[in-house]
């Protein structure tokens, strides 16, 4: 995935217009990516607008909840079991 584009649309979503978070902000991003690509077992498609909405929103919510202890949203935890059905494909019922 691209993380400049990525970092881009993070900064826009949280209003940061200078670059000094750039380097915390970075570093959730590729925790992000690696989490969802290597723990979680997607492939995330860098043309996908879904997949990238997604490592942007859930790299925000890590950003404003780094010092939180709540657990993933809702509408994170639907759109990630969205992700997994949709990278598993359909499972015909025997």
């Amino acid at each position: 995935m691209n993380t400049t584009e990525i970092l881009t649309l993070v900064k826009a979503k949280i209003g940061i217009s200078t670059a000094v978070r750039d380097a915390l902000l970075t570093a959730i991003i590729d925790g992000v990516i690696d989490e969802l690509q290597n723990e979680k077992g997607l492939a995330l498609d860098s043309a996908s607008p879904n997949h990238i909405m997604f490592v942007v929103d859930y790299s925000v919510w890590r950003y404003q909840n780094r010092d939180g202890n709540t657990g993933l949203p809702r509408h994170l935890q639907y759109r990630l079991h969205s992700l997994y059905i949709n990278a598993r494909g359909v499972v015909d019922d025997v």
